[in-house]
């Protein structure tokens, strides 16, 4: 055997022993992948440990907290006796998100996206336009964030989910009168589903005369067309509490381990995402865990009194638990994060696929380290309430009783009815003077008035909310300094501004690297949409979707008015600065003015500081007239005075050509009619042996001869 035919039989048995060992590291993989059994128990008992935390450990609070918020009575009450309910939890809510959604909506570019390099400065700035475009114009963001944040501040915790809605737009048409070939050309896009009505025949059928043949009527069809086009759109909404599911170990959303989103849908729902109905109607049933949850009947008691029990199947519900679980699936040693969806009591699973972000953005006011649930302001304020209410009801009873005393009555000497008759000036009936007397009581309410107010100035130490700050009492300032004033302001602010800062690192930059991610992996065609007065194309594929995320939050000490005075003082600053030392100076320059007037216009309640003032960068100014050169006009009439000359001299030239070639003419044809006449002459006296149309012919050329001799002169002239 030849070398070269042994190291070819070499390699060919290194090529099969290779492809047998990855074979059999395939064929292990395989068999360490985790099988849908496996998986659907993993993921059961990660929901039902969540469930059983979160409906018997954190429900149960938030739902004594919602109840607080509204008021409700406290379940100790005695007839007869005030039922009074300080608001304490409300009010103080109430006095807190003005302020947070004044700090995060008040400008059309709170949260801004940070270029990573100098060639993505303009894709940053488009995608901050774009995503507060798909925050505020394609969703209700306000409501969202309204929403998250109130359940933030009344339940610990408010979310908000941010997910691609794959959305099919589908139109049908009616078309009609087509012929064959309008109608290949229809079936032939892609884009559209063509169902033929009916089909007629044009006319009658006609016989070919030559062959004989029958030739059909061409055919007009009626068609129905169905065209389907994607209009996928980012999808924001505060979802309830009670439906967000977390493991019990978790300290924050980056590093649960389980993190899951459970609902009530129905059938029809489910179907429409693309889930087989036989199956999912098997799964639909009359009650679930949602139906036993006590903040979701707390918070809409009428609920208390619905029945999921419907005729119509595919309105029947279901629970549908779409989870976020890291697990090894693929059996690598590695957890990755996967989503499971399930359905039914049986937590049956209905999909199964790889992802690499939670879609929620998760607010707390104040939360608590290592922990994922923290504080809300009904643990802050419910004990105050609590007692205030105490407080309130006992005086408010002895006030009745000073008023209303109790009555002595000496059995058989007076009238019971008549005792018992509250009406104004009643007679009271009786037989003996001093059988009825009243039992008078002093009141003694004022006594607790020192108290409420104590309790008052603990829950103002405790959120910084006070009556002042709140714009409750306008009088409450009104003895004091502009320095206890200010103090007493910037005391409230501090701690708003806490809870707006923990909201703009945790939820804010959350919600919006989602909204990012969405639209880089999901839309996939460029969009026209209107920003700032004029459309623009946004194609989101070219982004980078990891993008940092800045949050803008009017933050910072004093009011209003006060940031206004300070911005406006620094403007005036800003222009004496540019008006010394010129517009390129090392202080400042237009672009820092634009920005605080900008600031100034957003602070004073518009959103849109563009329709006021515009963008230095874009400014183009005006072309100036520049003086003429007078070098230049000299050698511009120089110029032109020497082409006047040439185009003199070439029409003096062109003359004596013209009377050269008119003075040749005549010599050429009073030459042609001599020899016309010798050559009658001759022909008189030779006769015919003598060719006169020879001659003619000869004396013609030699005319073209001299003509195109007379053309080349001309053209040389010119030149």
């Amino acid at each position: 055997m030849m070398k070269k035919e042994i190291n070819d039989l070499v390699e060919n048995l290194t090529e099969v022993t290779d492809d047998l060992v990855y074979d059999e590291m395939d064929e292990e993989i395989d068999d360490d992948q985790m099988d849908e059994t496996e998986l659907q128990s993993i993921v059961a008992k990660e929901i039902d440990d969540a469930v059983d935390f979160i409906d018997n450990t954190v429900s149960p609070v938030r739902a004594k907290a919602t109840e607080y918020y509204r008021g409700d009575p406290f379940g100790d009450e005695e007839d007869g006796r005030s039922q009074v309910v300080s608001m304490d939890v409300r009010d103080t809510v109430q006095a807190i998100l003005p302020s947070l959604m004044r700090i995060f909506t008040g400008s059309e570019r709170t949260v801004e996206f940070m270029p990573q390099s100098a060639e993505d400065v303009d894709a940053a700035d488009q995608a901050t336009d774009y995503a507060n475009f798909i925050m505020n114009r394609d969703n209700r963001g306000f409501l969202a964030l309204h929403s998250a944040f109130k359940d933030a501040l009344i339940r610990k915790m408010g979310i908000i989910k941010v997910w691609f809605d794959e959305n099919k737009e589908i139109k049908t048409y009616d078309m009609t009168g087509l012929d064959d070939n309008a109608l290949a050309a229809l079936m032939a896009d892609q884009e559209v589903e063509v169902e033929i009505v009916s089909s007629e025949p044009q006319g009658e059928d006609m016989q070919d005369p030559m062959t004989g043949q029958i030739i059909p009527s061409p055919l007009i069809h009626d068609v129905r067309l169905t065209h389907e086009r994607s209009n996928g759109r980012v999808k924001i909404a505060s979802i309830p509490p009670e439906e967000f599911l977390i493991d019990r170990r978790a300290t924050s959303l980056e590093e649960a381990e389980f993190v899951a989103h459970r609902r009530a849908v129905t059938v029809s729902e489910l179907v429409s995402m693309g889930y087989d109905e036989d199956e999912v109607e098997d799964l639909a049933s009359d009650t679930d865990e949602l139906d036993t949850n006590v903040e979701r009947y707390t918070r809409n008691p009428a609920l208390t009194t619905m029945t999921n029990a419907r005729s119509d199947e595919a309105m029947r519900k279901v629970l549908y638990i779409e989870t976020y679980i890291k697990v090894d699936f693929n059996g690598d040693g590695i957890a990755e994060l996967r989503k499971v969806c399930v359905a039914g009591n049986g937590k049956k699973v209905l999909s199964n696929e790889p992802v690499d972000a939670i879609p929620f953005a998760t607010f707390c006011p104040d939360p608590e380290p290592h922990d994922f649930f923290g504080m809300s302001i009904f643990d802050v304020v419910s004990d105050i309430q609590r007692i205030k209410s105490v407080i309130m009801r006992n005086t408010l009873d002895s006030l009745a009783m000073s008023i209303h005393p109790r009555m002595t009555v000496v059995e058989g000497q007076a009238s019971i009815e008549d005792v018992m008759n509250t009406e104004v000036g009643a007679i009271i009936r009786q037989k003996s003077a001093g059988a009825v007397q009243s039992l008078a009581l002093p009141f003694v309410g004022q006594a607790a008035f020192p108290v409420l107010e104590y309790m008052d100035s603990v829950k103002e130490a405790r959120t910084g909310i006070s009556r002042a700050s709140a714009g409750l009492d306008a009088g409450a300032l009104q003895n004091s300094t502009a320095t206890a004033v200010n103090a007493v302001v910037s005391a409230s602010q501090e701690h708003i501004e806490m809870i707006a800062r923990v909201f703009a690192e945790t939820g804010m930059k959350q919600l919006y690297k989602l909204i990012l991610k969405n639209v880089v992996m999901h839309q996939d065609q460029p969009r026209m949409i209107r920003l700032r007065n004029e459309f623009v194309q946004i194609d989101p594929s070219v982004w980078d979707a990891n993008m940092d995320v800045v949050v803008n939050v009017a933050l910072g000490r004093g009011t209003t008015n006060e940031r206004m005075a300070v911005l406006t003082s620094i403007a005036q600053q800003q222009r004496q600065a540019m008006t010394e030392m010129g517009a390129q100076n090392p202080l400042t320059d237009m672009t820092k003015l634009s920005n605080t007037l900008k600031e100034i216009t957003e602070l004073a309640g518009f959103k849109d500081s563009s329709r006021f003032w515009s963008d230095p960068a874009d400014f183009q100014p005006p072309a100036q007239d520049q003086k003429p050169d007078v070098n230049e006009m000299f050698i511009q009439v120089q110029i032109q005075q020497i082409q006047a000359d040439i185009q003199k001299k070439t029409a003096e030239l062109e003359l004596e050509r013209q009377k050269m070639m008119l003075e040749d003419d005549f010599k050429r044809d009073k030459l042609e009619a001599d020899i016309l006449i010798a050559a009658e002459e001759m022909k008189a006296k030779y006769g015919n042996r003598m060719d006169v149309e020879k001659l003619k012919s000869d004396m013609a050329i030699n005319r073209e001869v001299m003509k195109a001799q007379a053309d080349v002169i001309k053209q040389v002239t010119n030149d």
